[in-house]
């Protein structure tokens, strides 16, 4: 059964693309008509690109690796926020911090910083400084929260990225094709679809048509989760069980052997 369908995309307004002067030609597979000088994406090809993706994202979280959404423009900003919080994913919604991918080691430095900040301001080390010196750390501490305060638990490079307008993020789509890193993206007919793993084509500048798709998506992704956490608990109970059995095993074993060496001496 398809995670979304027709009806509700085209209700989201997700059908709607670019003026037709605008367009890539690389996107015209998945162009239904033109209208008024815009172009309408088809959305049946979207509803099964999204349940393509889905499961791709869904085997990825139920590995336990992380999935880093990225999205800046305005109106993508709360729902991607909500989207992947709600899943626990990491998230870039401010300025893409140039080379996080390429350079990652610099920019846990810089998110460890916060950390060492957070930690003598709990000690009362920063007490002893001027007003002066404390409201710069205050400002410091309070640019990284901005811009790396939702990828604080991003230890390692993500396992994929999943982008909002893939044109605007052209600069986070080439270092994770650089390195590799599949790439799940909201493609509309203005943009080139060649350097993305997942295709979703949809109006990726309506909030709801996002949310749609965004829904549709960490649903998968949580029950990814969902499902790693029972085989954890189904492992670990088969663990207990044959802890249990080898236990039990080695007692019988053991009153066996006694029941030998007593043998002998009641004949």
């Amino acid at each position: 059964m398809s995670r979304t369908n027709f009806d509700t995309l085209l209700e989201a307004g997700a059908h709607f693309g670019h003026l037709k002067r605008k367009w890539n030609p690389a996107m015209a597979p998945y162009i239904f008509m033109e209208k008024n000088g815009i172009h309408i994406l088809d959305l049946h090809k979207t509803v099964v690109k999204i349940d393509e993706a889905a499961e791709a994202l869904k085997n990825i979280a139920k590995t336990g690796r992380k999935i880093l959404f990225v999205a800046t423009k305005k109106q993508a900003k709360p729902v991607v926020a909500e989207k992947a919080t709600s899943v626990n994913m990491p998230y870039v919604i401010e300025r893409w911090p140039g080379g996080m991918l390429t350079n990652f080691p610099t920019i846990r430095k810089a998110v460890k910083k916060m950390a060492s900040i957070d930690k003598l301001t709990a000690d009362g080390t920063y007490s002893n400084l001027s007003k002066r010196e404390v409201l710069q750390i205050s400002r410091q501490r309070a640019k990284l929260e901005k811009n790396l305060g939702s990828i604080v638990d991003l230890t390692r490079l993500p396992a994929a990225l999943f982008v909002v307008d893939v044109l605007k993020e052209q600069i986070a789509v080439r270092e994770a094709n650089r390195l590799g890193i599949p790439v799940f993206g909201i493609v509309d007919t203005n943009s080139n679809p060649d350097n993305i793993d997942f295709v979703i084509p949809a109006n990726d500048d309506a909030s709801k048509s996002i949310e749609v798709i965004l829904d549709a998506c960490c649903a998968a992704i949580a029950e990814g989760i969902e499902e790693r956490k029972a085989e954890r608990v189904d492992a670990e109970a088969a663990g207990e069980k044959g802890e249990r059995g080898t236990r039990k095993s080695a007692r019988v074993e053991d009153e066996a052997d006694e029941a030998e060496e007593e043998a002998p001496a009641e004949a």
